[in-house]
C-alpha cells in the first residue's frame, strides 16, 4: 500500500490551513482569486438574452407593425443589421473605449481608452466588478450584457425616419453614432472613473445613455431627414396592430433583463428592479389609455402599448432605486406627459417622428432621469444611499440630463451631416412611393 495517494490532499490541507491562519496570506489569495458567483452569472447569461429578444424581434416588431406594408421588412432589416453591426464594433473597441480608463484629466472622463480593443487580455478567468461588494462575474458575461444596451440603442432611432431612409445611410451612421455619440456617454455615466458618475448621477439601467440618447438623436434624424412624402395629407396609419402588440410584449418580458439585470446580481435588488419594471409600465399605460379616453372618448391598444413603453423608459433609471409606490408615481406621469408629447407637441411643431421616438423615449427618458432623484429618495420609500438631498440629487440628474443633450444634439447633427455628404440620407421620391422593402431590399413582406 502506498501512501502517496493520501500525501497530496494532506499536504494541500495543511497549505489552505495555514493560509487561513495568516490574515495577510488569506488576503491576498481572496485578492488574486475574486469569488464568481455561478447564481449571479447565470442570471446575468439570461438577462442578456432577454434584452436580445427585445430588441430582435421585440423592437423590430413593434416597429415593423407600426409602419405601412410596403416599408415593413425595411425597419425588420435594419433593427437586425443594426444590432449585427453594434455587436461587431463592441468586441472590438467600442467595450473598451465605454469601460477602461483613458487616463488623468478631462479627455479620461469623457471617453476610455484602447487597452481592451479587441477584447486584448479578456480570458475566461476574467472577471468584472460588478460593485457587489466584491462578488464578481466572467468578465465575457459583463460584456455580451453590455454589448446589447450598445445595440439597441441606435436601433430605437430608426423609428424616428423609417420609410424614407437609404439603408446605406442607416448603417453609416450607426457606425459613427455608436463611436463617437453612444460609448462617450456610456463611458460618462456608467465608468468609476466618468464625468457623471464621478458627479453622482443615477442612471442604474440607462435612462441617459440609452433612452435621452436614442431620442434625441431620433428627433434630429427626423427633422434633416425630413416628412414623408404626403405627410399630414395621406393616411399612414399602421399596417398591423397585432404585430405592434406582440412586438409591445416582448420589449415588456426583454425589459426585465435590461433592467433587473443591471443589478448585476441576483439579489433583492434584482428583485426589486423586477417588480417596478412591472408596476410602473402598466400605470402608464392606463394613464395613457385614460388621458386618450377622455381626448378622443376612446382607449385605443396603439395606445395603452405606448403608454406600457413610456412608462418602462420612465422607470429605467430608477428601477433599482425607487420603491414600488415611487414606480408607479412615475408610471403614471410619464404615460400623461408621453401622451400629450406624442399627440400635442408634434402636432404643434409639425415634426415627422415617425414612430415617436422622442415623444416616448426621449421624453420619458428626461421625465425617468429627473424623477430618479426624487423616488430614490429614503424618505420617500426609495434606496438612495448616503445623506441623501432631494433638492442636491434633482440638480444633479439635471446636470447629466444637459450634458447628454448637448452632447447628443451637436454629435448627432454633425454626424448626419457627414452621412448625408457620404451617402446622402434619403431614397428618392420614386423610390419612397414604391416602398423601401423593394427600393432598398428588392423583397415584399407579404406576398398575396
Amino acid at each position: 500500500m502506498t501512501f502517496r495517494p493520501l500525501l497530496l490532499p494532506a499536504l494541500g490541507a495543511l497549505g489552505l490551513s495555514l493560509a487561513a491562519l495568516h490574515p495577510a496570506l488569506a488576503q491576498d489569495a481572496a485578492a488574486a482569486a475574486p469569488t464568481v458567483n455561478k447564481g449571479d452569472t447565470a442570471w446575468m447569461l439570461v438577462s442578456t438574452i432577454l434584452v436580445i429578444l427585445m430588441t430582435i424581434p421585440g423592437l423590430a416588431l413593434f416597429y415593423g407593425g407600426l409602419v405601412r406594408t410596403k416599408n415593413m421588412l425595411s425597419v425588420l432589416m435594419q433593427v437586425f443589421a443594426v444590432f449585427s453591426l453594434v455587436a461587431i464594433l463592441w468586441v472590438t473597441y467600442g467595450y473598451s473605449v465605454a469601460f477602461t480608463s483613458g487616463g488623468e484629466g478631462t479627455l479620461g472622463a469623457i471617453v476610455g481608452g484602447f487597452s481592451k480593443a479587441f477584447l486584448a487580455g479578456v480570458t475566461t478567468d476574467s472577471t468584472a466588478d460588478t460593485f457587489t461588494k466584491g462578488v464578481a462575474i466572467p468578465e465575457f458575461t459583463f460584456i455580451a450584457f453590455q454589448l446589447t444596451f450598445a445595440a439597441i440603442t441606435p436601433a430605437l432611432i430608426v423609428g424616428a425616419f423609417a420609410e424614407r431612409i437609404k439603408f446605406s445611410a442607416v448603417m453609416l451612421f450607426t457606425g459613427l453614432w455608436v463611436t463617437f455619440v453612444y460609448l462617450p456617454i456610456a463611458h460618462m455615466v456608467w465608468f468609476s472613473e466618468g464625468y457623471l458618475f464621478g458627479l453622482g448621477a443615477l442612471d442604474f439601467a440607462g435612462g441617459t445613455v440609452v433612452h435621452i440618447n436614442s431620442g434625441v438623436a431620433g428627433l434630429i434624424g427626423a427633422l434633416l431627414v425630413g416628412k414623408r412624402i404626403g405627410y399630414g395629407r395621406d393616411l399612414m396609419a399602421p399596417h398591423s396592430l397585432t404585430l405592434t402588440f406582440v412586438g409591445a410584449c416582448m420589449l415588456w418580458v426583454g425589459w426585465f433583463g435590461f433592467n433587473a439585470g443591471s443589478n448585476l446580481e441576483a439579489t433583492g435588488g434584482a428583485a426589486l428592479a423586477l417588480l417596478n419594471t412591472i408596476v410602473a409600465p402598466a400605470a402608464a399605460g392606463l394613464a395613457w389609455m385614460t388621458v386618450e379616453a377622455l381626448a378622443k372618448g376612446k382607449a385605443s391598444l396603439l395606445g395603452i402599448a405606448s403608454g406600457a413603453v413610456a412608462g418602462l423608459v420612465a422607470i429605467t433609471p430608477a428601477a433599482g432605486l425607487a420603491g414600488p409606490m415611487g414606480s408607479i408615481v412615475l408610471g403614471l406621469v410619464a404615460g400623461a406627459v408621453c401622451y400629450y408629447a406624442v399627440t400635442g407637441v408634434k402636432n404643434a411643431l409639425g415634426y415627422d417622428d415617425a414612430l415617436d421616438v422622442f415623444g416616448i423615449h426621449g421624453v420619458g427618458g428626461i421625465l425617468g432621469a429627473i424623477g430618479t432623484g426624487i423616488v430614490a429618495a429614503p424618505s420617500l420609500g426609495g434606496y438612495g444611499v448616503g445623506e441623501y438631498s432631494i433638492g442636491g440629487q434633482v440638480v444633479t440628474q439635471i446636470i447629466a440630463v444637459v450634458v447628454t443633450l448637448v452632447w447628443t444634439g451637436i454629435g448627432s447633427v454633425v454626424l448626419y451631416k457627414i452621412t448625408d455628404a457620404i451617402v446622402g440620407l434619403r431614397v428618392t421620391h420614386d423610390q419612397e412611393r414604391e416602398g423601401l422593402d423593394l427600393a432598398d431590399h428588392g423583397e415584399r413582406a407579404y406576398n398575396y
